[in-house]
């Protein structure tokens, strides 16, 4: 992807190493529109900062195939929760970039705009930046400084596991619904805050799966349509296109490579 001056110089980090125990099946490997959840937040964040991407797993995980230049790291301890992920995470990335995108493996509708603003929102002096978004902390959909790794590691071996213990010891900027779509962007491609619907069980997943794929616009011979489409593959396939290595991709005028499983989002352009 060609760096833009609006993706910011942040890390991208998932968090993939959760139990998946109300789900009761590895939420990473959930199949989503010919790729898998893991696979789309991976690839989101990709789009959405110009600094690496890491997805931290549990010990000995299993992950699903993921875009290129997305490394993995491991939690040095498992059960431990989303802290101890957290903390894995930032130290990753710590010497590559000051700030972080960190969000969870479950959240099929994350859109870059919802990834730009807060990490846009994150001021010098702040140390995180905690959406608090449809009625709920949102703290695996928040902008942190790498530099809290150290931080965390402390709460972690003093026994707080709770990501709100770390709120307590360090400066957190809070956005609520208002303030997260004074951005136009955001309030124009998720205006309803969809960014931080997570599925933790199998009907979450049932229900998130039916709903219709992102509208976005393909253009193919100098005629533009609008289609549905949640992947590149399924916008080539929506004009009678089928990918190969040879095919031109540009995504909003970035090109692109001709991946099948690249995420599509509301408000995408995708020209071939």
């Amino acid at each position: 992807m060609t760096w833009r001056p609006d993706r910011p110089a942040a890390a991208g980090v998932v968090l993939a190493g959760g139990r998946s125990t109300r789900m009761g099946r590895s939420k990473a490997w959930l199949e989503w529109h010919g790729s898998t959840l893991l696979h789309r937040a991976a690839a989101i964040l990709a789009r959405s900062v110009a600094g690496p991407v890491v997805v931290v797993a549990a010990p000995g995980q299993e992950l699903p195939p993921l875009p290129t230049d997305v490394s993995v790291v491991e939690d040095p301890v498992e059960g431990l929760g989303p802290m101890q992920g957290l903390a894995a995470g930032l130290a990753a990335v710590a010497d590559r970039a000051e700030t972080a995108f960190v969000c969870s493996t479950d959240m099929p509708f994350l859109h870059p705009a919802f990834v730009r603003r807060v990490l846009r929102a994150l001021p010098a002096g702040a140390d995180v930046v905690l959406p608090v978004a449809r009625g709920f902390r949102q703290p695996l959909a928040a902008a942190y400084r790498t530099s809290l790794a150290r931080l965390v590691d402390d709460l972690l071996a003093e026994g707080d596991l709770r990501p709100g213990m770390l709120f307590q010891h360090c400066e957190v900027v809070r956005l609520d619904d208002e303030q997260l779509l004074a951005d136009a962007e955001l309030a124009r491609s998720d205006p309803e805050l969809e960014s931080v619907v997570n599925v933790n069980s199998p009907d979450d997943y049932a229900v998130a799966r039916e709903r219709p794929q992102p509208g976005i616009v393909v253009e193919h011979d100098h005629r533009p349509r609008r289609v549905r489409a949640a992947t590149l593959g399924a916008a080539a396939t929506a004009v009678g296109l089928v990918l190969h290595p040879d095919v031109v991709v540009t995504l909003n005028g970035d090109r692109v490579a001709p991946d099948e499983r690249l995420p599509l989002v509301a408000g995408d352009t995708v020209t071939f």
